[in-house]
């Protein structure tokens, strides 16, 4: 069969229901990732979905294609994707699919996807797409089975995690998959929590499940404000990020957060590595150093972020700006939200008011990620000649593992192609506006000298 080149991401597979993503295209997906399997000794594949209309087709098509290689399936079900990686762990067949379109629009859909404890990305995702062209396919008859996982992962963390007093919360999860499972979680904490949006609806009718955009966090500022409450959570629509928002309303961005969770595993793991990737602040560095870790930068991406911890078994934690926290200490080392969630709240929950600790995090004046529209591909060409070539005015350090980060005295600026769409994604930070003004000028200065498109900044 024919197959869109264009759904195989350098992170996943995504693609338009019905269009680009259909069941004969999951069907021979599932085939080429069994074929996989079987070439790494894989014989069993966990298989879990979100909360999308389209997942249980998919779904089903995914695992008859797997089992069409003689690999067996052992589906978990509606899970959220953090638990999809929980059960390929407790079920010790480290592999596992997860057909999710995270926070993308209610019509896509895709697959994460890991085999003997790696993650697909990359090379190994563009390879599956050559095992469908090429026809490539082991054949067998693989088993398949259903296995209820939620239990067990909220025992795990029922064990692992201990408030040290109960507190009132804000769970939003957006009509994504988390919930059917964050309110439990968080009662079995000691937890009083006020719901929004916990019916888990693919169509996602109130608000879209992305925590890392400010509007769709309007709707727990407002809860904190209406209730007694004293912290806000609010979950990606598969689960595996996490927002957080403060009694007066105040968003802190997973780059904060990150801080704050290294220096509590600091504190049981002096000297670990804290890993985290070039969108966060530059204030995260000196504030590991001080607590007693090192700091690694990395490249954007969860597998990226997995391949690294691998790389560094002393790293006791890594965080993306994106939301994606990965615990080592005391967990998997996968991206999990809810269980970020939770070990939020045995942090908070020994101080008095948490929205003083959240607030006190170092801080700077810094942009959201902004975007350049770009024409499919030329992103990465745009990138690519700007590292040969550019020259930034007063940089201090620059970084070029993925893209380019120009620190400065007083702020930094990043310039680095997207993974997933045909954009330049573009941060800045400083400490007062006139060093946030000059640091985009300097950029404004190179970019021009490269393309001609109008600016977001």
């Amino acid at each position: 069969m024919t197959i869109a080149a264009s759904i195989f991401k350098a992170y996943d597979i995504r693609g338009v229901v019905g269009d680009t993503l259909t069941a004969e295209a999951a069907f021979q997906i599932g085939r080429a990732i069994g074929s996989e399997a079987r070439e790494r000794n894989v014989s069993t594949i966990c298989v879990g979905r979100d909360g999308r209309l389209s997942g249980p087709e998919l779904t089903g098509a995914l695992s008859d294609g797997i089992r069409a290689t003689g690999v067996d399936v052992i589906d978990v079900g509606r899970v959220a994707t953090p638990m999809l990686y929980f059960a390929a762990y407790q079920l010790e067949t480290f592999s596992g699919v997860m057909v999710t379109g995270s926070h993308n629009p209610p019509d896509y859909n895709g697959f994460k996807m890991m085999l003997g404890g790696d993650t697909l990305a990359g090379d190994w995702i563009q390879k599956l797409y050559q095992r469908i062209v090429n026809n490539d396919f082991a054949s067998g008859h693989g088993g398949y089975r259903t296995h209820d996982i939620v239990d067990e992962y909220l025992a795990r963390i029922w064990g692992d995690i201990k408030l040290a007093r109960q507190m009132k919360i804000v769970v939003d999860c957006g009509n994504g998959v988390p919930g059917d499972f964050a309110p439990e979680l968080f009662r079995g904490l000691g937890c009083e929590v006020h719901k929004l949006f916990c019916e888990v609806d693919g169509t996602f009718p109130n608000h879209h499940p992305d925590p890392a955009k400010p509007e769709n966090l309007q709707d727990v500022i407002q809860a904190l404000r209406d209730t007694d409450t004293e912290i806000g959570l609010a979950f990606d629509g598969d689960g595996d990020r996490l927002g957080v928002v403060t009694k007066d309303g105040n968003i802190i961005w997973p780059d904060r957060q990150l801080i704050l969770f290294a220096q509590d595993v600091l504190s049981r793991q002096p000297g670990c590595k804290i890993i985290y990737d070039v969108k966060c602040t530059r204030l995260l560095a000196p504030a590991v150093r001080t607590a007693g870790g090192e700091p690694l930068i990395n490249r954007t991406g969860h597998s990226f972020m997995k391949a690294a911890l691998k790389e560094h078994p002393d790293a006791g934690l890594a965080g993306e700006m994106s939301g994606h926290v990965f615990f080592k200490e005391r967990w998997y080392g996968f991206d999990d939200g809810l269980y970020a969630g939770a070990r939020l709240l045995e942090i908070l929950s020994k101080v008095a008011d948490p929205s003083v600790l959240l607030n006190a995090l170092p801080n700077a004046l810094s942009t959201p990620e902004l975007n350049l529209k770009t024409a499919e591909g030329e992103n990465h060409a745009l990138i690519a000649r700007l590292q040969h070539s550019a020259q930034f005015e007063g940089a201090e350090n620059i970084i070029s593992i993925d893209g380019l980060r120009v620190e400065y005295v007083d702020g930094f600026g990043l310039m680095r192609a997207s993974n997933t769409t045909p954009v330049i994604v573009l941060r800045f930070e400083a400490d007062n506006a006139a060093a946030l003004a000059r640091i985009q000028d300097d950029f404004r200065r190179v970019l021009a000298k490269e393309t001609s498109e109008a600016l977001p900044f």
